[in-house]
């Protein structure tokens, strides 16, 4: 299946549909192909608003919560992000086309290689990609303007808090099951942070230390 002119057309609607209003964030996802992040059997279905199985047992989200996510970042155009969870890659290459810099870290190494290849094929040079534990984030690059995790913690990571720069947004799901979910906006204030719950969804785990494929 191709990103031609009528699967656009029924994304793009999918995507307002479901909340998606920022113009700049319709572009981006828009640009960005979804089906380069799919392959295999699940490709022809590259364009359903839906997520999709990717290896290591992982799936890549969803473009309308994908596109909630990256909006509810507010990004500007000039932000250093670090993205937790890089799964197929398709989150990071929004973000590249709405930030300045994207940081992406995952603990499985193959996921990290494959997502590689599709960034340097899309010429997408402003996405540095790491195999780590990301519940750590990345110490060496701190701080961010903005944080997005796409995996879910009981709670919004203390490293991952402390690597937010005064002003910053964080964006993550929380919940102690797979079940009882929300996505949640952080904003580190001089004071301390602010929380705003936005909707409920539904993400696999935050895990820490490495996979055992790495």
């Amino acid at each position: 299946m191709s990103f031609d002119a009528d699967a656009k057309m029924q994304f793009l609607f999918a995507l307002r549909s479901h909340g998606v209003t920022d113009q700049s964030v319709l572009q981006a996802m828009e640009k960005i192909d979804r089906g380069a992040f799919v392959k295999g059997y699940f490709n022809e279905r590259a364009y359903e608003d839906m997520p999709l199985p990717i290896p290591c047992g992982q799936t890549i989200s969803q473009p309308s919560v994908v596109g909630l996510m990256t909006q509810a970042l507010r990004l500007t155009g000039r932000e250093k992000v670090l993205e937790v969870g890089t799964g197929s890659g398709y989150q990071a290459a929004v973000l590249s086309q709405l930030a300045r810099r994207v940081y992406t870290v995952d603990r499985h190494r193959r996921l990290v290689a494959d997502a590689r290849k599709v960034f340097e094929a899309l010429d997408l040079s402003n996405i540095t990609a790491f195999t780590a534990d990301g519940s750590f984030g990345l110490p060496d690059q701190a701080p961010f303007e903005r944080i997005l995790v796409t995996a879910a913690a009981e709670d919004p990571p203390g490293p991952l808090l402390a690597q937010l720069r005064i002003g910053g947004i964080m964006v993550l799901p929380v919940g102690q099951s797979d079940t009882v979910q929300h996505l949640i906006r952080v904003t580190r204030t001089e004071q301390g942070y602010e929380y705003d719950e936005l909707r409920p969804v539904r993400f696999v785990p935050l895990v820490e230390g490495l996979a055992k494929d790495s």
